[in-house]
This record gives structure tokens, C-alpha cells and sequence, in this order.
């Protein structure tokens, strides 16, 4: 089984977003989690590297989903995250193409639909879902 984090940074209405160098569409920040870490380690890392935040208010588990579209056995945590700071630390490089906040109700168009569909559960509109 793999696991990774994703981290719906959301705040005043808007939602931060990523733009991967290496697959299309904006994403929710995240990633694996790596041996030795805890789920909240991992997020932590993620928020860093892939945000160039610090969390810095609790990180609220959301849910828990199967990931199969990357392996049969992968699994992703999500946590909505309602407080951080900026490092100063642009995180566009080898693996962030782009990053940016959006209102909630007008995303990108190149969204991802799974990025979507979390967004739309965590505001209420459609039940939780099992699968990413």
C-alpha cells in the first residue's frame, strides 16, 4: 500500500493551488508519504516544498480516499488547512510549474476533476466520495 497527503489550503473564500512541471491541470498540493513519517510530518513537508508555507493552525483530517487512477493499493489523506504563512520562498522549479490562490467558485479551467470534486465535497455540495 502507498499513502500520500493533500492539503486544501483554504482561506477568505480562496483555495491555494499547484500547477505540477511533470502532469497537467492545477492540484491540491501534496504528496507521498515517506518512510519514517507521520501523515502530519508528510503534510507538513508538502505545504513546504510544494507551497513554500508553513502550516501554522491545526490541519484538519477531511478524509481518507483510494487513489486507484495511481496504483490499486494507493490511498491519499486529505486535511483542509485554514491557516499558514508564506515563507518567501518561491517553490516553481523542477517539480512546481505554477502556483496560485483562487476563489472557490472559479477555479482554472485546467482543474483537475478530482481536485473538483473535493473542493465540491468539502463545501457541502455533493456527498464525500470513497475514491480520489
Amino acid at each position: 500500500m502507498t499513502l500520500g497527503v493533500r492539503a486544501a489550503m483554504i482561506a477568505d473564500g480562496h483555495i491555494f493551488l499547484v500547477r505540477h512541471t511533470y502532469m497537467p491541470g492545477w492540484y491540491l498540493p501534496g504528496g507521498g508519504v515517506e518512510s519514517g513519517e507521520t501523515l502530519l510530518q508528510a503534510l507538513t513537508r508538502e505545504v513546504r516544498e510544494e507551497a513554500g508555507a508553513e502550516l501554522d493552525g491545526p490541519a484538519e483530517l477531511f478524509g481518507m480516499y483510494r487513489n486507484a487512477r495511481a496504483h490499486p493499493n494507493d490511498h491519499v489523506a486529505l486535511y483542509v488547512c485554514r491557516s499558514w504563512k508564506d515563507l518567501g520562498v518561491d517553490p516553481r522549479g523542477a517539480e512546481i510549474a505554477d502556483i496560485g490562490t483562487f476563489p472557490l467558485d472559479n477555479l482554472p479551467d485546467n482543474t483537475t476533476p478530482a481536485t473538483r470534486a473535493r473542493i465540491a465535497e468539502m463545501a457541502g455540495a455533493v456527498a464525500p466520495a470513497q475514491d480520489w
